[in-house]
């Protein structure tokens, strides 16, 4: 992509992000988009087929650079709570580009795009893992931790993300028997935070 159109790119989002802060997905038009973008309709079509594409991919781009931040995605499974802490974090500094892609009608797609790239990238490494005990293990403590934290984020948000902490370890420790992995080996480390942070 050349810088031209690097340019134009940034237009667009940058446009496509000021209306989706202001209306739902559904009620931005390409017409307006490109008049705040001060392109031609002609022009977005050249980079994005629809606005629901062009959402898409902004919503997949941010999910990816969130990812990319955590030293490794599956200590999900072997270390959750240095896992929820680093992506709290990373969550915590791409919040307000978050609360504008996912909101309304995508606000249930944070959770799926996060459980999407995560499998992906565990399976991945860990193609032995790629089981129905660790697939179900996966989607329970990604929603279940995503939805307890939304429900009471506006609480002590340390204390939830302790108690988020304690579990999933507690999970891991119930299902460890069922992953034929070397998880065994890291699951005493989320029992022992539990039991330091509780004193």
């Amino acid at each position: 992509m050349d810088l031209r159109q690097q340019r134009t790119r940034r237009s667009i989002v940058n446009a496509f992000l000021t209306l989706r802060s202001e209306k739902p997905l559904e009620k931005i038009t390409i017409r307006e988009l490109s008049e705040k973008a001060v392109i031609h309709k002609a022009t977005f079509y050249l980079h994005y087929h629809d606005i629901y594409e062009l959402s898409e991919k902004l919503e997949w781009e941010v999910i990816d650079d969130i990812l990319y931040g955590l030293s490794d995605p599956a200590r999900l499974l072997t270390d959750p709570e240095r896992f929820n802490e680093e992506l709290y974090c990373l969550l915590m500094a791409n919040e307000s580009l978050l609360s504008i892609l996912f909101s309304g009608s995508r606000a249930g797609m944070l959770a799926t795009r996060l459980e999407s790239r995560l499998k992906e990238y565990i399976f991945g490494r860990h193609p032995d893992w790629d089981t129905l005990e660790t697939n179900v293990i996966l989607t329970y403590l990604i929603h279940g931790a995503y939805h307890a934290y939304m429900q009471y984020k506006g609480e002590e948000s340390k204390q939830v993300l302790l108690m988020i902490n304690t579990m999933a370890g507690t999970v891991l420790r119930m299902y460890t028997s069922h992953l034929g992995t070397e998880q065994p080996s890291g699951t005493a480390e989320p029992e022992e935070s539990s039991g330091d942070a509780g004193e």
